[in-house]
């Protein structure tokens, strides 16, 4: 008896070895523990709260990311529509819109942007990859026609409105940033969501196979629109807490959000090709990349060295994602 069950609990522990999730886990505080004792600030409560900051606007857009990835798309745009939002946002406070007004509207825009892109992907059969491309373009050139190039600056409106600064600069209890916290929120819901709902089970259906989705009667255009809405959605949620916290708007935010959403998602497991992939794999692949990104700031590693580290390890995690496809493939055939 007591044999049985210790093969049972020796094969629950291979299984749970062999997940993504759990190896990134491992990986991830194999790297904690090293970076506590080789740099004497990782540990310290500030930098800690740096790197939670750090993953919350982040966080959010990959979510974003994830359920597009899941149809088997990509969002290029949602940096740029990120960006978007918050100006219109800002521009709207500025105007003396009512706070939540203003943050309405930026977020009606960013889902009325997902909306246009799920729209033509579907309608005219065109590429994630093409639309979202041009989309980045049309949303930056919008900030830049509402602002002229200049930084939309929102301190004194920020201090007449101190729940709103709370959200993007507040700490609960102190130490855990605000922002987090509406992260973590997010990401629990839509995790739980995305494996427990049949809506996302035909997200799932759509990107493992969209011909034999569409023969079991599941409206793959619907379901694509859908996701791309909910991606914009994201950015746009992002967009208040990016203006939050730095109590403004800057024309270049969010630029390259959208490689590092990417980045997360293929190293987290999330397949290129759809079909594959959780919203806590693509989360724990962010917070890889995070603490990757603040081992350099802290050893002082120079920038162009940081950028070609970083996109060594995306280009091994796709690497390692098409190879993982191509066994999966050869298994079952």
């Amino acid at each position: 008896m007591n044999k049985s069950n210790t093969n049972g609990a020796a094969r629950l522990l291979k299984k749970a070895l062999q997940l993504r999730e759990m190896s990134l886990i491992l990986i991830i505080a194999i790297m904690c523990v090293v970076l506590s004792f080789t740099n004497p600030f990782f540990a310290t409560t500030s930098n800690l709260q740096t790197v939670l900051g750090s993953v919350a606007v982040d966080g959010i857009l990959t979510i974003g990311m994830i359920l597009v990835m899941l149809t088997g798309g990509l969002d290029l745009s949602i940096g740029s529509v990120m960006c978007m939002g918050m100006a219109i946002a800002g521009k709207g406070i500025q105007m003396g819109l009512p706070v939540v007004v203003a943050l309405l509207l930026g977020i009606l825009a960013a889902a009325v942007s997902g909306l246009l892109v799920g729209l033509i992907v579907t309608r005219l059969h065109l590429s994630h990859f093409i639309v979202t491309l041009c989309f980045m373009g049309i949303a930056r050139g919008i900030v830049y026609a509402m602002t002229s190039g200049i930084a939309i600056s929102l301190i004194a409106q920020m201090k007449e409105n101190p729940v709103l600064s709370y959200l993007g600069s507040g700490y609960v209890g102190g130490l855990v940033p605000m922002c987090f916290v509406v992260f973590l929120i997010l990401a629990i819901a839509t995790d739980i969501y995305t494996r427990k709902s049949s809506v996302m089970r035909r997200v799932y259906y759509t990107g493992s196979n969209e011909m034999a989705a569409k023969h079991s009667g599941i409206k793959t255009d619907r379901i694509k629109v859908g996701v791309c809405v909910a991606c914009s959605v994201m950015a746009g949620i992002a967009s208040i807490i990016y203006m939050s916290k730095y109590n403004g708007v800057t024309v270049s935010a969010g630029e390259g959000a959208e490689m590092t959403a990417l980045s997360a998602a293929v190293i987290g497991g999330v397949s290129m090709n759809g079909g594959k992939g959780t919203i806590a794999g693509g989360l724990l692949g962010l917070l890889f990349i995070v603490l990757i990104q603040d081992a350099m700031n802290l050893f002082s590693v120079q920038a162009f060295w940081q950028d070609l580290i970083r996109y060594l390890i995306v280009l091994l995690a796709v690497i390692l994602d098409v190879l993982q496809d191509k066994a999966r493939k050869k298994k079952n055939s």
